[in-house]
């Protein structure tokens, strides 16, 4: 078993409850781990036997472009796919941080992590 992390995957969205949020949207960070059988690709050096970390940037970007109020539902959606997509994954954790959320204070981030298995 091996780990591979997608780190700092920054990506301007529309997430959120409030109306403003939705028109003025904000800055993110993705963060993306996923456990796998690594020793394959390790013997034969192909990108085939492997998680393909260019795949996971794909599946983030596109579904952080679609909005939604809770980061919650962005972070499954996330997880989702890339358990549909790519077969060879038993364990994902996404973490959703929103830079500087609109929360009446001086906060730099919210995160919300979610973990799933096979």
């Amino acid at each position: 078993m091996g780990i591979i992390r997608v780190t700092n995957i920054k990506v301007y969205a529309y997430h959120g409850c409030l109306v403003e949020e939705s028109k003025i949207g904000s800055e993110y960070s993705v963060d993306v781990s996923v456990k796998a059988d690594l020793q394959p690709s390790a013997k034969s050096d192909d990108l085939q036997e492997t998680v393909d970390y260019v795949h996971i940037n794909k599946i983030v970007k596109e579904e952080m472009a679609i909005r939604s109020a809770l980061l919650e539902h962005v972070a499954k959606r996330i997880l989702d796919r890339i358990f549909d997509e790519i077969v060879i994954i038993e364990e994902a954790t996404v973490a959703v941080s929103k830079i500087n959320p609109p929360i009446g204070g001086n906060v730099e981030m919210v995160t919300i992590e979610m973990t799933h298995q096979r």
